[in-house]
């Protein structure tokens, strides 16, 4: 979708698909090294490459592609006992692409049961003998029984009910729910998919689903389906269109691009409307008064838009198949909005405010068809942080574009939207050198990121794009002033557009699936940058930074870099296992490992593993040095406390908008009481964690308050807190307490710790 939310609205359930990238990718994507350049240094204009040929998209002849889907659904059996999947387990083709050297990465949907498993796409890259493998989630998959508790009807009418509070106009369910696997967040689920139809609060048409606990009939997720994104059009000017003659009338149909088609849907919100025609071939005159304008511009952008894919990354139409969508014009009254649907495979566009605006700018059309190109890649679902990485997806794809058509009527940029003014003001829609400019939209990432509508968490990854492609610092692009800052502070040196398309479009396309969070698009975009211009290239070190600069990782140093590590705590007599990382960019050198000031017990193996018994209570300051073969070395500093460790990782359960529940630890054989600083680590997993209230409760019932209904719409809890508790004897039975006060979300208590 490519929309305004004038409406701040409490946006719930993105939790769920905050998961890490696949472990196969490589490893140095992770990691940490010294900044590149010192703060006050310019950043050279650009970093000239060529991408690796071999690493290229090979151009697939539709015959190929088929023969290719039909191999791997062949072999898809031995591929997953390869995998070693489960004897329930089948994996199901989606799609096959090919490098220019042979490399296949094979998209495929999972099934347990013969049930459909949400969130459990995986992609097997094949170079040779050689496989590895993303996927979307890590976690096992076993149920104890695919048989529902709850009924179709039941979930059917809670998806409603939740379509409702949404602000959903006519909400229906047009087909029963379908039982399926929910392996998107934490433990694989039996549950029930709902599909709501109807409009959204602005007219857009409703494809919500929701994603209902089989047993407990509580709400698991939920998001929504549809995307919101020679003639003289209103934006592009005079173009040539690809019309088709059917006896003495054109028609806006392009033969030339598998004959997509073009409607006029005469303010109607259903249907395909009336195909857009005319007796000379002479389409539109630029005014918004003549139906046929809105018709050059939506023809001509899909044009633009199918022709780029193919010329650049030789793709074959969306979904890569030789098969064209479709776009209406004229969408309903006032609409200021367009779309793309999956169920229809088309594109939709409204006429602006007044019907007087309407949405058909070039950048609008490949917004919008680049939402397809998405779903049948990565497939990235539209919530959370996976969301606003499949909206910025489709503005990046918009403004490279741009770029590619070059049209003097409309001059490629960094801005999203600036054509079709629908603010009413002149502003763009979206900015995407500095995003905070429209008013809503974050610069970088945080951990809140995934609670924001998703054409704001589009934001950072914008961001990362155009400091990708233009660096960082003030300049001037096409007349347009841009002034981008970063993070961190430090400089950033692009890599030009057309270099940046190429890494996003093999990340998207080959290591990307549908849970794919901000971590796991950093660690997608560098294996890809690895793959294009080679490991530790000026390219690839300029993908880190650009990460960095969004505060998503952190740069790469030259030399040897090595993992942080964070401040450790362990149990007296609790066996210990701890490996430090690091990699240098000096290829082929071997790297040394040593430590200093480990805790009694423990010690460093050569490859850098720590193991070993704590004996003895205390505090240690480590230092781990890493030294290649160069000589080049860094190390690494961390405290390393040995203390009393008590801890419950029993899953407890949390009611929604229910009683509390506790979960235990019991303290024995101590004297004297607890610490002034008593240290309790809680992890819960629960989207909305503004629901929550958390309790230490000491042995004698004293309450001590960890969080009472705070961090909004974030989701989960995952920290450490110090409270006081000095006052409580150290012997006896401590509690966790974890109350939901308000409905709709839930989730459960994974772990805690208390060091009293």
């Amino acid at each position: 979708m490519f929309r305004q939310d004038r409406h701040h609205r409490r946006v719930r359930g993105s939790a769920g698909l905050a998961l890490a990238a696949a472990t196969t990718l490589l490893a140095a994507g992770l990691q940490q090294g010294t900044a590149l350049a010192s703060a006050d240094a310019p950043a050279p204009a650009s970093i000239q490459a060529t991408p690796r040929a071999g690493a290229a998209p090979a151009t697939l002849s539709p015959a190929r592609h088929t023969a290719l889907l039909k191999s791997a659904a062949t072999a898809a059996a031995d591929t997953a006992k390869t995998l070693g999947l489960g004897s329930a387990e089948k994996l199901v083709v989606k799609d096959v692409t090919q490098d220019a050297d042979g490399t296949t990465h094979t998209r495929y949907e999972r099934t347990y049961a013969g049930l459909p498993v949400l969130g459990g796409d995986l992609v097997v890259h094949r170079s040779g003998a050689r496989l590895t493998v993303t996927k979307a989630t890590k976690a096992a998959l076993a149920l104890p029984t695919t048989k529902a508790k709850i009924s179709a009807a039941t979930a059917r009418d809670r998806a409603l009910t939740t379509a409702a509070k949404a602000g959903a106009e006519h909400p229906a369910v047009g087909t029963s729910p379908r039982l399926v696997v929910w392996a998107a967040s934490g433990r694989p689920t039996l549950a029930w998919e709902s599909v709501v139809g109807g409009f959204q609060d602005d007219g857009t048409p409703n494809e919500l689903h929701v994603v209902t606990d089989a047993a407990t009939g509580k709400q698991l997720f939920r998001y929504q389906g549809v995307e919101t994104g020679v003639g003289t059009g209103q934006f592009d000017g005079t173009v040539p269109l690809g019309t088709t003659l059917s006896g003495s009338t054109y028609q806006l149909v392009d033969g030339d691009r598998a004959g997509h088609r073009t409607y006029d849907l005469n303010q109607g919100t259903s249907g395909t409307g009336t195909l857009f025609t005319d007796d000379n071939d002479v389409w539109g005159d630029g005014t918004v008064a003549n139906r046929q304008t809105a018709g050059v511009d939506v023809a001509y952008g899909a044009a633009a838009t199918w022709d780029f894919y193919k010329d650049v990354f030789g793709r074959n139409g969306i979904r890569n198949d030789g098969v064209a969508a479709y776009s209406r014009a004229h969408y309903g009254n006032n609409y200021v909005n367009a779309f793309w649907q999956d169920a229809c495979f088309c594109m939709t566009y409204g006429d602006g405010s007044g019907n007087t605006h309407p949405l058909t700018a070039l950048d609008v059309a490949a917004h919008e068809m680049s939402h397809g190109v998405t779903a049948a890649t990565a497939g990235l679902t539209y919530s959370g942080e996976s969301g606003g990485l499949n909206e910025a997806t489709s503005d990046i794809f918009a403004a490279a574009v741009e770029f590619y058509e070059n049209l003097p009527a409309d001059v490629p940029d960094y801005l999203v939207g600036e054509k079709i003014d629908i603010n009413g003001d002149g502003t763009p829609l979206r900015y995407m050198d500095k995003p905070s400019k429209d008013g809503a939209s974050s610069d970088y990432w945080s951990p809140s990121l995934g609670g924001l509508d998703v054409h704001y968490s589009s934001g950072p990854a914008n961001h990362f794009f155009y400091l990708l492609s233009e660096g960082s610092g003030a300049k001037s692009v096409n007349g347009v002033s841009y002034d981008s800052p970063t993070y961190d502070g430090l400089p950033v040196t692009g890599i030009g557009i057309d270099n940046a398309r190429q890494v996003w479009y093999r990340a998207l396309s080959t290591y990307m699936t549908s849970s794919t969070n901000y971590a796991g698009a950093r660690t997608a975009t560098l294996q890809a940058a690895a793959d294009l211009f080679g490991a530790y290239s000026p390219s690839y070190l300029a993908v880190a930074n650009a990460w960095a600069a969004i505060d998503v990782g952190d740069r790469i140093a030259l030399g040897v870099n090595v993992a942080p590590i964070a401040d450790q705590i362990s149990g007296v007599g609790q066996e210990v296992s701890l490996q430090a990382d690091a990699y240098t960019t000096n290829s082929g050198a071997a790297l040394t490992y040593t430590a200093t000031g480990l805790p009694d017990g423990l010690t460093m193996s050569d490859t850098g593993l720590i193991t070993g018994t704590p004996t003895t209570l205390g505090t240690s300051d480590v230092t781990i040095t890493v030294t290649d073969d160069t000589g080049a070395s860094a190390t690494r500093d961390f405290s390393w406390q040995v203390a009393y460790i008590y801890a419950n990782s029993g899953r407890v359960d949390i009611p929604d908008n229910g009683p509390a529940v506790e979960s235990p630890v019991t303290v024995t054989g101590r004297t004297g009481n607890a610490s002034a600083t008593t240290q309790v680590y809680v992890k819960i997993v629960h989207t909305y964690r503004g629901d929550l209230t958390v309790d230490l409760v000491g042995p004698d019932g004293t309450a001590y308050s960890l969080l009472n209904r705070s961090g909004g719409s974030a989701d989960n809890v995952d920290q450490t807190f110090t409270v006081n508790a000095s006052a409580q004897s150290l012997n006896g039975t401590w509690k966790l307490r974890v109350q939901d006060r308000a409905a709709i979300d839930v989730g459960y208590i994974e772990q805690w710790r208390l060091v009293p």
